[in-house]
């Protein structure tokens, strides 16, 4: 399969001239102690959905490892997360999914995490011993899955690099079980938080018709900015 995007860098700072569907709704941060710039970037929709699902991740897993909560209410927990997860996902990337083709993505990303949440209440209010005993490798799975979907779908080295990253974190997970549930919050969490840092590679942009005429020449000015500061 070729990559339409494959003479960038796999990972590489964020761009500044960006189209009319990452701008909609964007995070313009410029942190400062008086002239001394701490952060300055730009988090875009999508970037905002991997900062929810980053936060999300740490914490699900960090309680499971540090903290004495029970199965139960672990359940509830991550239950309540990932629909919260899921519904901030749809609303904010709809706009950029639609212009991109890519709701299709959207809604498999909450499908699979639907499916993640649905199998392990199963294990846990069922007493499911085999799910109970691989929470660990059932996520990273269900992540890796997910970057690979993603990667083909959008053609992106990065996140099939990434779901290459979680399915050997299964491995990892397995030989340090009493560490699993920290090692799984790192690659998955810290996966999405870096996602939300960096410009990741994609395919070359499209137009579509839910745009202006206005907005597709936006864009076009935008795209003619980028191949210049390359």
């Amino acid at each position: 399969m070729a990559f339409s995007l494959s003479h960038q860098p796999i990972l590489r700072s964020k761009q500044e001239s960006l189209d009319i569907q990452d701008l909609q709704g964007s995070w313009r941060i410029n942190w400062q102690i008086q002239n001394r710039t701490i952060l300055s970037t730009i988090y875009t929709r999508v970037d905002q959905v991997f900062l929810i699902w980053g936060a999300i991740a740490c914490l699900m897993f960090g309680i499971a490892q540090f903290f004495p909560v029970s199965w139960t209410t672990q359940a509830y927990i991550w239950s309540g997360l990932t629909l919260i997860g899921a519904g901030c996902m749809i609303f904010l990337t709809h706009f950029w999914a639609r212009v991109e083709r890519l709701l299709w993505l959207v809604y498999t990303w909450a499908a699979l995490m639907l499916v993640g949440i649905f199998l392990t209440d199963l294990g846990i209010f069922g007493y499911w011993g085999i799910v109970l005993m691989n929470l660990c490798p059932l996520w990273l799975g269900i992540s890796g899955v997910g970057y690979l979907v993603t990667g083909l779908g959008i053609e992106s080295r990065t996140f099939i690099g990434l779901a290459v990253v979680h399915f050997l974190g299964i491995l990892l997970v397995q030989q340090y079980p009493s560490w699993q549930f920290l090692m799984t919050g790192l690659v998955i969490g810290g996966s999405l938080l870096l996602l939300a840092q960096i410009q990741w590679d994609m395919r070359s942009p499209i137009e579509y018709a839910v745009l202006t005429d206005e907005q597709k020449a936006f864009n076009r000015q935008q795209q003619q900015l980028r191949q210049r500061s390359v």
